[in-house]
């Protein structure tokens, strides 16, 4: 592996974690850098759960006493996160690299408009909200199923449904979601070790630097608009999409 190749992954896994802490959409920026490293689409997927992980759990111990406030709706949407982030790893395991690979660039096109139209999906509620209803757990169900095979938007699909489904002050539904996708990330990276679809030297390079970026993300949230980054992110996105869809 070449030095510029190293420092673009070093860069990615930085900058990864400045775009979650502002406005989310790392995974695209992890994903695509290692997809341009020549890392196969699968294994670039299930290494980038691997790189987000530190993020969404460091992020959900800052919102320990919201969590705990709401401790037994985030066990009981942990459960079935878990059960379903399960059968989406499977699920992108039992795939053949050239299935995925058709599936990618219209995975990344889905994921990038959701991205995009994340301020219009935001919840605008306040308060504690009402307790979560059957079609909201369903809903959640399907979207950790979706967080499990690929999790590029995922945090915008879950705060959108828990928004619908429970209501409540905005932080306390992040605080929700950030558990529940460390849930996912947890769980998926579990089978993709066991599925032998890390590439590990490339998650060498970016976690350190994730870590670097989560800090310099906490000081570039004051400062920087969440339009620019979301902007850059979406850009991005359409990047790798277009990019997929020509080389495919």
């Amino acid at each position: 592996m070449s030095v510029l190749t190293i420092l673009m992954l070093f860069a990615a896994g930085f900058f990864s974690s400045v775009a979650n802490a502002i406005a989310g959409g790392g995974t695209f920026i992890t994903f695509g850098a290692m997809t341009l490293a020549g890392v196969p689409p699968i294994v670039a997927n299930a290494t980038s759960s691997v790189t987000q992980f530190p993020g969404y759990l460091t992020s959900a111990l800052a919102y320990k006493r919201e969590i705990l406030e709401n401790r037994k709706e985030a066990v009981l949407l942990g459960l079935l996160s878990l059960i379903g982030s399960l059968g989406g790893a499977l699920v992108l395991l039992s795939l053949s690299g050239s299935s995925f690979r058709s599936l990618v660039p219209w995975l990344l096109l889905a994921a990038t408009l959701v991205f995009g139209a994340g301020p219009y999906l935001r919840p605008e509620t306040s308060g504690e909200g009402h307790p979560i209803t059957i079609p909201g757990m369903i809903a959640q169900f399907l979207t950790s199923i979706y967080g499990g095979f690929f999790g590029a938007g995922m945090g915008i699909m879950m705060l959108a449904v828990l928004g619908l489904a429970k209501g409540g002050d905005y932080h306390r539904l992040n605080a929700l979601k950030t558990f529940i996708a460390a849930i996912i990330a947890a769980v998926a990276i579990v089978v993709f070790i066991v599925g032998g679809v890390v590439a590990w030297f490339e998650a060498a390079i970016m976690i350190p630097a994730g870590a670097l970026g989560g800090y310099a993300g906490v000081w570039a949230a004051r400062r920087v608009p969440q339009a620019v980054i979301r902007a850059i992110v979406v850009t991005f996105g359409l990047f790798l999409t277009g990019y997929y869809f020509w080389t495919g």
